[in-house]
């Protein structure tokens, strides 16, 4: 680690350690945008990420000052933990290869998880970051459209891994703090949809379209289909707002389409990512590929995964850094980890995350005094959800962009129970005691 990251490093962990909660939690968000993956410190013989050391003071401090109790956990927080606890053990069992970096990415959800869930506690925290963020991120933002026009990553300079120009179609694919430009693009991609239900409502409009415009500048720049996809999305959900109450027929008429077209397709249905790819640009045709080459070994997975070198003959090339198969999908990766009984998990959590803001939301629009925009801010936590789960087909996020999603996790969880008790005790004390209230739309 150079004086700059360490100069960077110290001023986070003083801040998350010291500061108010809600500075706290951006403090944190200052780490991950911030501080790369090549700054690390070395402890006992083991080269540890800057980043841990923010998750490791964060819940610190959230565990310290009770900012956070597990004897409050929701169905989305439990699920979190049997997801993460099941395929690191499964994994532990299954082989011993890579035991530390399984155990690894276990530690970094609990803590990153848990930090943000004792940070970020309610309507009132999420409205205010997404505001203040603009501090961190409109800097960001300028620093990456720097590195696009003059293909100089900044970030290399302050303890960043260079891993050289990237560029596609004659433009530079810009990769920031991240590893790879496909995750810089998710970072600006999946604020996308929250940006825009901030927008709506007048009062916030205008700070707003700055973090709009600045999460659309750095999807530009990272040049990256996945990403540009991605919020593609993010704004094609919000066009779903007219229909909002009516999302049971939009839920059939989606699976009714992925049935009509596996008929219609002389391919499998997970062929559709490369057609899509030929227009957003991306390597549609690996990932189309590789859920077609992982059904076909089902076999040999399903159970409890499987080591990812066995994956080197899957593909007639060879992209994986780890001497296996390049695996560009979320559910995959799971799979290979700790067999169906992964994904089966990971599916587990979306669907809490889904019917929490169902719920959620049910209970905003029973209410009778409850404002807009609280209805604005859980159907924008909806669309990042999809728009999630879309990138996902094509990316795992293997570096700081997991802080990126339990961050949004937690808001999720943290807002969904907030909104369902409160808006809930507020439509049933204000419910005649003589008549039958009425149910709320299904959302």
């Amino acid at each position: 680690m150079n004086p700059i990251g360490a100069s960077i490093l110290a001023v986070v962990l003083l801040v998350v350690l010291g500061a108010p909660r809600r500075w706290a939690l951006l403090g944190a968000m200052a780490g991950v945008l911030y501080l790369t993956q090549g700054q690390q410190i070395p402890v006992l013989g083991l080269n540890l990420f800057a980043l841990r050391f923010v998750e490791l003071a964060g819940f610190a401090r959230v565990m310290m000052r009770r900012e956070f109790s597990f004897g409050d956990l929701n169905r989305i927080d439990r699920a979190v933990i049997w997801l993460y606890s099941v395929v690191t053990l499964i994994f532990l069992v299954r082989s011993s290869d890579g035991l530390a970096y399984q155990i690894g990415i276990a530690v970094d959800a609990f803590l990153c998880y848990f930090t943000f869930r004792g940070l970020l506690q309610g309507l009132e925290d999420y409205t205010w970051f997404l505001r203040a963020f603009l501090l961190l991120l409109v800097p960001y933002a300028a620093l990456i459209l720097l590195e696009a026009f003059t293909q100089r990553n900044v970030f290399t300079v302050m303890g960043g891994i260079d891993y050289g120009s990237w560029v596609r179609d004659g433009r530079p694919r810009c990769q920031g703090s991240f590893r790879h430009p496909s995750l810089l693009g998710t970072l600006g991609a999946t604020f996308v949809p929250l940006y825009i239900g901030l927008a709506l409502t007048p009062e916030r409009r205008k700070l707003a379209i700055v973090g709009l415009f600045s999460c659309l500048a750095i999807v530009w720049a990272s040049n990256s289909g996945g990403p540009a996809s991605c919020a593609a999305v993010g704004i094609a959900g919000w066009f779903g707002w007219k229909i909002r109450t009516r999302m049971k027929l939009v839920r059939r008429g989606t699976v009714g389409f992925v049935l009509l077209m596996a008929l219609a397709m002389k391919a499998p249905i997970w062929y559709l990512i490369a057609r899509v790819s030929a227009i957003t640009g991306g390597d549609g045709w690996h990932r189309s590929y590789l859920m077609d080459v992982a059904f076909q070994h089902l076999g040999e997975w399903w159970l409890a995964g499987m080591p990812i070198l066995a994956t080197r003959d899957w593909f007639p090339y060879n992209l994986g850094v780890t001497g296996g198969s390049d695996i560009t999908n979320q559910f995959i990766a799971f799979g290979l980890d700790a067999g169906l009984a992964g994904i089966a998990l990971f599916i587990f959590l979306l669907v809490a995350a889904f019917k929490a803001l169902g719920r959620a939301l049910d209970a905003v629009r029973s209410a009778p005094d409850a404002p807009p925009s609280t209805e604005y801010t859980l159907w924008g936590l909806g669309v990042m959800l999809v728009a999630h789960m879309f990138n996902w087909l094509g990316i795992t996020y293997f570096d700081q962009t997991y802080a990126v999603w339990f961050l949004q996790l937690s808001v999720i969880a943290a807002l969904t129970t907030e909104c369902s008790r409160a808006f809930s005790a507020q439509s049933e004390s204000e419910s005649p005691v003589d008549e039958v209230p009425s149910m709320p739309v299904s959302s």
